[in-house]
């Protein structure tokens, strides 16, 4: 279906942050660390690597690192004109996050109608959210299942493959689309590699659930922009 056909209000946007799931190297167990390590030969070979340096990267494996905020944001028309509205699911018990984020899905998000879309999301935030609910035993909500589905079943967007049009090499950031789409951001004092420091040292899962929903913001208008359709008004975005 071409995009500017899909309703708005039937997509859930969507972004998640992750850490490991112990902060340093360390703190694994024996059997742990040795797999952590053979996962990540190749490029502790290829840069050198210590183990400490090369467990920087434990966030971005489902095996090694766990969800601690998954930020929505949702579409409305009111008679002010777009709405964005914002929830999130921030906590240290990623098994209760990741239930209450399935019930969002099964109650709200489940029939052929309804979509969901993140930026690189394909690659990282959708296959992270099912592999962590399967490895906390968890039931996989039937829009993230796609196991046997015809690829025109599949509900989920990504804004990321709609830029590359085609181009498999292609890696664009958001940060950089939105920068030459014009679309205001707000400077923030901490970036995705800032998240496990201020996770585990700071204990601030406030200021991660800020970083995430503004993440969201920027997708949702990413994504008019990509529709040719005007920006959401500040005043319009409930946080």
């Amino acid at each position: 279906m071409r995009l500017n056909k899909l309703k708005l209000d039937k997509i859930l946007f969507l972004d998640i942050e992750t850490v490991p799931e112990v902060y340093k190297f360390s703190d694994l167990d024996e059997k742990t660390a040795e797999l952590y390590l053979q996962k990540n030969k190749y490029l502790i070979d290829k840069d050198n690597l210590t183990e400490d340096e090369a467990y920087e990267r434990a966030g971005v494996f489902a095996e090694f690192g766990k969800i601690v905020c998954i930020s929505c944001g949702i579409v409305n028309n009111t008679s002010n004109g777009r709405q964005i509205r914002m929830k999130s699911f921030a906590n240290d018990d990623e098994k209760q996050l990741l239930m209450e984020f399935k019930d969002l899905l099964d109650k709200h998000y489940n029939s052929p109608y309804h979509s969901m879309c993140g930026h690189n999301a394909k690659e990282f935030d959708f296959p992270f959210i099912a592999r962590r609910m399967l490895i906390n035993g968890i039931d996989i909500p039937d829009i993230l299942d796609i196991a046997g589905k015809k690829p025109w079943e599949v509900s989920l967007l990504d804004t990321m493959e709609l830029w590359k049009f085609g181009d498999y090499k292609h890696y664009t950031s958001i940060a950089l689309l939105c920068h030459i789409f014009k679309i205001p951001t707000p400077k923030d004092d901490i970036s995705g590699a800032d998240v496990a420091r201020v996770y585990y040292e700071e204990n601030n899962l406030q200021r991660i659930t800020e970083y995430c929903e503004k993440d969201v913001i920027a997708l949702i208008q990413l994504f008019l922009k990509f529709r040719n359709e005007p920006l959401i008004k500040k005043e319009n975005i409930l946080l």
